[in-house]
């Protein structure tokens, strides 16, 4: 009774009324910015159909305003390795077509030698497996494949035996930047983040906040570096030719990559366009 009598059926209804209109008014809005933006990426998605790499003609996401501070900045390159980068590497079979298309190799190889000009920060992010990685009680699909094959296989982790011209090794014909005293050699990363290494820590105590990202490979160790370093509070841009991925029957690793890259990091640039920014 007493519900009865403080109820009123009037209000009631046009509270139902109203509230009705509103999510009538919101429904109608999120379904035209959808529209939008789906009709923004179908006139991209077309538009690039010969090329599945090229940027869209009409991206829906807004550009990106990163501007590079040479006083602040370091080129980061993930895995710049024999088992990624040269034919006799133990992934080139799944990844070499990648690398070729994207001159990878060389660009790399451009990214050094100006980021050394202009004196930055240079840190290199490798990927190591010691034989008590080999006990690990899970694994995931790519992790299996790496342990498998012995990718980025080391004796110990004070041991040097066997690396010299390993898999493991660094790229030839990067060594002389690598190695000449000045670049940061992280601890390695294990599986695919450089969470589970000191790079964040090596940045931040060279005063570094913005980061030039680069390596390989582009959706695994790159893309996972990319998400660390953003979560982190790092400014970063990729550089979306000085990587390179898997073709496999499951997927596009570089398309994958690319992607994401465009949705998360801070700039996408060339490596041209970075040679540029560091002269």
């Amino acid at each position: 009774m007493c519900n009865n009598h403080n109820h009123n059926p009037d209000h009631s209804e046009k509270d139902q009324t109203h509230s009705a209109s509103r999510r009538n008014v919101v429904k109608g809005a999120i379904a035209a910015g959808a529209a939008g933006v789906a009709a923004s990426v179908a006139g991209g998605s077309m538009a690039q159909t010969s090329d599945p790499y090229a940027n869209p003609a009409e991206p829906a996401l807004p550009p990106s305003s990163m501007k590079l501070d040479l006083s602040r900045a370091a080129l980061v390159v993930t895995d710049p390795q024999i088992d990624f980068l040269h034919p006799d590497g133990v992934t080139w079979g799944v990844v070499g077509e990648s690398v070729t298309e994207q001159n990878t190799v060389e660009n790399i190889e451009s990214l050094f030698k100006a980021a050394k000009a202009a004196d930055i920060t240079v840190a290199v992010s490798p990927h190591y497996y010691y034989p008590t990685d080999h006990g690990w009680k899970f694994e995931g699909a790519l992790e299996k494949l790496m342990h498998k094959i012995g990718m980025f296989d080391r004796t110990g982790p004070l041991d040097l035996e066997g690396f010299e011209g390993s898999g493991a090794d660094f790229m030839p014909q990067y060594k002389k930047y690598i190695e000449d005293g000045k670049t940061i050699v992280t601890s390695p990363h294990k599986v695919y983040g450089n969470d589970s290494n000191d790079l964040s820590l090596q940045l931040r105590k060279s005063g570094v906040d913005q980061v030039i990202l680069s390596g390989m490979s582009a959706n695994l160790c790159t893309e996972s570096h990319l998400r660390e370093l953003i979560e982190s509070g790092f400014e970063v841009a990729v550089v979306k030719d000085a990587t390179a991925a898997a073709k496999l029957p499951e997927g596009d690793g570089y398309l994958a990559a690319l992607t994401n890259f465009r949705f998360i990091a801070n700039a996408v640039w060339t490596t041209d366009e970075v040679v540029k920014m560091l002269a």
